[in-house]
C-alpha cells in the first residue's frame, strides 16, 4: 500500500465532501482522546451496543459519516478516536507511518500500536463515565475500521495475539490492509466474526483479502468477504458515494446479527447487483465459487 500525494490530497478532501454535521454529531473527551460521538436513535432510557469506528491513514474521525450516522440511526452508539495520524482536512504536518506499507514483513504488534491503546482506552473510559453508565450496552461491541484501520480492527480481533480485545463480537474491516497480518501467519487468532469489504478497483488492498492464501483464506470463521463492482479504496468515505448503500446493504445486517444477536437477514447470503464476490463461511452455510478465486 503506497501512500501518495493523491491519498493525502483525497484525505484533505473528505471534509469538503462530507455533508452538514447532524445534531446527534458531537465531540468529547474520552481516556485523554478526542472522540466524535453519535447518539444511537430509539429510547433514551435504553443501553444500545457500541461500535467503534476507526479512520484511515491521515484520515479522521468524520470521514465516512454516511457510515457513522446510519449505525447511530440503526440503533448504536458509535464512537470515532481521532487517532494521531488524523489530517481532518490539512495537508501536510505529522509524521510518516510507523513502517513502509511496502515492506509489511517489518510490521509487528508495535507498529501503529497507539491506533490499538487509543481503542483500548475511549472503552475503558466509557465503561467508567458515570454519564454513558445507563446509556450503553458494554456487552454488545463491535469494531468498523477502514484502510490502516481495518488492520487495526483486525488486530484487536486477534491479529497480533497481544492485541486482542476480549469481548467484542464481530469486525467489519474495509478496505483493510492486512499484508502484515499474511506475511506473519498471525490470522488464525482473529477470535470475532469478521467481515472483509473490498472493491474491483482497489487495486492496492482487496486483493490481499481475496487472493489463495490471502486475509479471507486465513481467518477462521464465521466470514464473510463482499466485493463490490466499480468501487476504489475511497468507496468507504464520504470522499464518493456511489457504493454507499450497497456498503451499508452488507455492513448492517452483518453486525445487527453477530453484535447484537438478532436472527441472520437474507443480505448476507444473497449477491445483489453491483456485487462481483459474496463468500461466506459461518452458521449461515458456505458459500465461495472457485473460479473467481484469485482472479486478480
Amino acid at each position: 500500500m503506497r501512500i501518495s500525494p493523491a491519498l493525502r490530497f483525497a484525505t484533505a478532501a473528505l471534509l469538503v465532501a462530507a455533508p452538514r454535521v447532524r445534531a446527534q454529531e458531537g465531540t468529547t473527551t474520552l481516556g485523554g482522546r478526542s472522540v466524535v460521538v453519535w447518539r444511537p436513535r430509539g429510547a433514551a432510557n435504553e443501553r444500545h451496543p457500541i461500535i467503534v469506528f476507526s479512520h484511515g491513514y491521515t484520515g479522521c474521525a468524520t470521514q465516512s459519516r454516511f457510515l457513522t450516522e446510519a449505525l447511530a440511526d440503526r440503533g448504536y452508539w458509535v464512537f470515532a478516536p481521532n487517532h494521531k495520524d488524523a489530517r481532518c482536512g490539512q495537508l501536510g504536518g505529522g509524521a510518516g507511518p510507523d513502517e513502509s506499507f511496502r515492506e509489511p514483513a517489518k510490521w509487528s504488534d508495535q507498529t501503529f500500536a497507539d491506533r490499538r491503546d487509543d481503542v483500548r482506552a475511549i472503552l475503558q473510559a466509557i465503561a467508567g463515565a458515570p454519564a454513558y453508565a445507563a446509556l450503553v450496552d458494554l456487552e454488545h461491541i463491535g469494531l468498523v475500521g477502514h484502510s490502516l484501520s481495518g488492520y487495526t480492527v483486525v488486530g484487536l480481533a486477534g491479529g497480533w495475539a497481544s492485541w486482542k480485545l476480549p469481548g467484542v463480537r464481530a469486525v467489519v474491516a474495509l478496505s483493510p490492509f492486512v499484508d502484515p497480518f499474511i506475511v506473519h501467519k498471525t490470522l488464525g487468532g482473529v477470535a470475532a466474526p469478521i467481515m472483509y469489504q473490498g472493491g474491483t478497483l482497489d487495486f492496492g488492498i482487496t486483493p490481499s483479502v481475496r487472493k489463495p492464501g490471502g486475509a479471507y483464506d486465513a481467518s477462521p470463521s464465521p466470514k464473510y468477504f463482499i466485493e463490490f463492482t466499480g468501487a476504489g479504496h475511497f468507496a468507504w468515505t464520504n470522499l464518493r458515494a456511489d457504493a454507499h448503500q450497497r456498503i451499508l446493504d452488507y455492513a448492517l445486517p452483518f453486525l445487527d446479527h453477530y453484535v447484537r444477536g438478532q436472527p441472520a437477514a437474507a443480505m448476507l447470503t444473497k449477491t445483489e447487483p453491483g456485487i462481483s464476490a459474496l463468500w461466506y463461511q459461518s452458521e449461515l452455510g458456505a458459500s465461495q465459487p472457485a473460479a473467481a478465486r484469485g482472479r486478480r
